[in-house]
């Protein structure tokens, strides 16, 4: 049976939660995409369909919200631009509610398909829509599918460039649909001339091996009981904050099925979505969240030095 709620200033006071002992303050994150925008459908619904697709990512926002209200928790809503754009109120009312507003990008492109330009619009542009309806400064990102990897080593400089403060955009593993499983598991600086950190998105270590663990369709396909256990390791055994995520859709189990999608797909979107809500609220309760910003100040000091390549210095080379 679970315990009875508490506030988290209690929780802070008594040492309720798991990471108190440690002064552990997990990174807790939304990414804001509609049901219809998911990497698991990229192929079968086309961008050009969307607007002529009913939304449901505002009520399923809101639920999320009253989600961590019950919990006196903070988090950072990553957000794609496309759907601030079409909700506006939504994007203010995050921000009345205390969450960070982060950019997502415009409309869910994978870094990897797009050049240096072209990712430097599409941030550019997502910002200033996000920025424009909250009123507030947009200073963290998170790629699409996690789509920042080793083919794209002038992503950093960009958003360096246009004044980021972090991203959270790697996904240290292996994975068919993205990953970079040479990358460090926890905050690294990716630039020597700029303090932007990057906090990748958490795994844990089995047998050896990373697994992922940062939530997402892992969270729902498999037992709570592995998520608590591998947010104890990074908390306890590795005595780093966890970054997880989840996407509103995932809160939102009659949202409409898409029976042409390949089984492989349907399987990932679908399963655990009548769960996901009070497995979430568990989570919430049992350990401690904050804001993904806050982490990443926290994290600045003991961020490892992984300085890529300078785009910009071997495009001097081959020219000259």
């Amino acid at each position: 049976m679970n315990a009875p709620f508490q506030p988290l200033s209690e929780r802070l006071a008594t040492g309720a939660s798991l990471g108190a002992a440690q002064g552990i303050v997990n990174g807790l994150s939304v990414d804001v995409e509609d049901w219809f925008q998911v990497g698991a459908f990229e192929n079968v619904i086309a961008r050009g369909e969307w607007d002529s697709i009913k939304t449901r990512v505002e009520d399923n926002v809101y639920r999320v919200i009253d989600l961590f209200a019950e919990a006196d928790v903070s988090a950072t809503f990553f957000t794609l631009g496309w759907v601030a754009k079409r909700h506006p109120n939504m994007v203010r009312r995050i921000a009345d509610a205390g969450h960070e507003l982060a950019s997502h990008g415009y409309d869910h492109a994978r870094v990897f398909t797009m050049d240096r330009a072209g990712f430097a619009e599409d941030i550019r542009k997502a910002r200033t829509i996000i920025e424009d309806c909250s009123g507030v400064a947009v200073t963290g990102y998170r790629a699409p599918s996690f789509s920042i990897d080793s083919r794209t080593p002038w992503a950093f400089a960009e958003l360096a460039e246009q004044g980021y403060v972090y991203s959270s955009s790697v996904a240290p593993v292996a994975h068919d649909h993205y990953g970079w499983p040479e990358a460090p598991r926890f905050a690294f600086k990716p630039l020597p001339w700029s303090p932007m950190v990057e906090l990748p998105v958490t795994t844990a270590m089995l047998g050896g091996r990373r697994v992922a663990a940062g939530g997402g369709g892992f969270f729902r396909v498999l037992p709570y009981g592995f998520s608590r256990w591998a947010i104890r390791q990074v908390n306890r055994s590795d005595g780093r904050p966890a970054v997880f995520y989840f996407h509103p859709w995932e809160v939102d189990p009659d949202q409409p099925r898409v029976g042409h999608a390949p089984l492989r797909s349907r399987f990932r979107h679908y399963t655990g979505l009548g769960k996901m809500a009070g497995k979430l609220r568990e989570l919430v309760h049992e350990f401690r969240w904050s804001r993904m910003d806050l982490v990443a100040h926290r994290e600045a000091a003991r961020a490892e030095d992984l300085f890529l390549p300078d785009p910009d210095a071997a495009s001097a080379d081959i020219a000259a």
